[in-house]
Parts: structure tokens; sequence; C-alpha cells
């Protein structure tokens, strides 16, 4: 890490990930950091009130602050005004969980949720909204990868990895090699969704589908269903993609109005060439 910037932010991602705090020394070898650089920086983050100890000499944690910041930039951008009806909708019909992620440059992230199950197994990570999608892992990564052509999926794939970077958090059916990942993504384009079984964690199964502008347009996002894999067996899946894709088609012309996807079009637009 070369700015201070980008090593202040290392921090912030790390303590997100660790809502009960870190102490410096932890901090410091988690992101490969100077304890003595660590310490300043979490002086700084504590003045402008990022960040607090959360006793003399104890824990550094996060303060709502940031949440806060970002819950505001979602509900300004009409993010969740659109997206969250419909999720709601979705889960309650499938009763697991539903998630849906957006294309933020060249990387998928988890915006918004819904948890559909009200008793008995089920998956509730409870920590991934605003976590980057690990494409080759994950369904809603696949549905995306399967929304372009072979070269450009595998050039994002190989800009993140194609695994992910802790091995304890992998599902035992990851891929292990890119001629896997092709054949995943090819089934795929062929079934109209994207699924992925112990893959991205292990006893999870999810499937996935692009949000689409325009009726077929641009690719804004997707939506994917995830629940434990003894419960979202492929046929069960096979009875969800209807509700699924109807969901997914839903969000694409409401997002349209939306500020947030308004900004995307632009891009994907310039991106293309195409006037905007």
């Amino acid at each position: 890490m070369s700015s201070a910037l980008e090593k202040s932010l290392a921090i912030v991602e790390l303590l997100v990930e660790h809502p009960l705090g870190l102490p410096v020394t932890s901090i410091a070898a988690a992101t490969e950091q100077p304890a003595s650089g660590v310490h300043r920086s979490l002086q700084e983050l504590a003045r402008l009130g990022y960040v607090r100890q959360t006793q003399a000499g104890g824990d550094y944690t996060l303060t709502i602050k940031l949440p806060a910041i970002g819950l505001g930039f979602m509900g300004r951008a009409g993010i969740t005004d659109v997206a969250q009806p419909v999720l709601d909708r979705l889960a309650a019909d499938s009763g697991e969980l539903v998630r849906l992620s957006v294309i933020d440059g060249r990387q998928l992230t988890w915006v918004a949720v819904a948890q559909g199950a009200t008793r008995g197994l089920r998956y509730d990570p409870g920590q991934e909204q605003g976590v980057v999608v690990h494409l080759a892992s994950s369904a809603g990564g696949r549905a995306w990868l399967a929304s372009m052509g072979d070269d450009e999926a595998l050039a994002l794939v190989a800009a993140q990895g194609l695994r992910r970077k802790a091995e304890a958090d992998t599902g035992p059916n990851a891929p292990e090699s890119t001629n896997t990942l092709v054949q995943e993504i090819a089934r795929a384009r062929a079934q109209g969704y994207a699924t992925a079984v112990d893959s991205y964690m292990a006893g999870m199964a999810a499937m996935a589908v692009p949000v689409r502008s325009r009726n077929g347009g641009p690719v804004l996002g997707c939506l994917s269903i995830a629940g434990p894999a003894v419960r979202m067996t492929e046929a069960r899946m096979a009875e969800l993609a209807p509700a699924l894709q109807a969901a997914a088609q839903e969000l694409g012309i409401s997002a349209a109005g939306t500020r947030y996807f308004q900004t995307i079009l632009r891009e994907l637009d310039a991106r293309d060439g195409k006037p905007g």
C-alpha cells in the first residue's frame, strides 16, 4: 500500500467485517501495515468520527457514521425505494434469502437483501451488503459473466482471482480451473439462470439472473435466491426460475427511473460509444 488514504480505507474495510472491534496489533497484521502507522491512521479516523476506541487502550470499532452515509446514499439514489418491495415479495414467495447486486465499475457489489425463511434451517449471512461479489464462485457473479463473451468474462475473473482470498470461506465445489468455470457459464446461458452449489460457501446453494434495463438492454446488476443446499435442489431452482426472472425484469423496468442506475446506464453507453 502506498498512500495514507489507501491504508486508512484498508483499515475501514477490515473493521466492517468485525463490528465488535479489533486491537491495533490485529489490524496491523491483517492489513500488513506497521502497528505505529495503524495507530496514527486510527487516531485520525477517530478525530473525523469514523472509528472509536471501546475503552482506553482497547479495541477500535467503526462508529455509525459510515453506515449512515451509505444508507443516505442508497436512499437518495433511489436504489432501496425501487428494489426493496420486489426483493421482499420474492423472498416471501420463495422462502429463501434474496439479494440484489449492482455493477460498480468492473465489479458487482451486494446492496440489498430480503430474508424469506422464517423458521428452520436457513442461509442468513447478515453482513454482505457492500461486499464485492466473488464472480467465479457465486451465482450472481456467474450470472453476470454469462451475460458477456467468454474473453471479457475471463478477464474479469483474472483481475479478481479464480479463488476467494480466504480459502476457509470457499466451498468444496468452487472452480479449480477456468475450463470448469467456462462450463458453468455455458450452462447458465443454456438454462437461463446461473447456479452455485457448495461453491461460494459450503452447504449453501444459490441461483441468479442478470437485471437488465430497457427490456433486454444493458446489465445493471444481478438478482439471486440463496438457501441451504439441502433445500435449494436442482428441481427447486427450476421451480423458482420463473419468479426470479419476472422479479429481475420488474427491477430492470423500474430501475430506469433511479439516479444511480441512470448513472450506470450513462457509463455503459459511454463505454459502448453510444450517445447519452
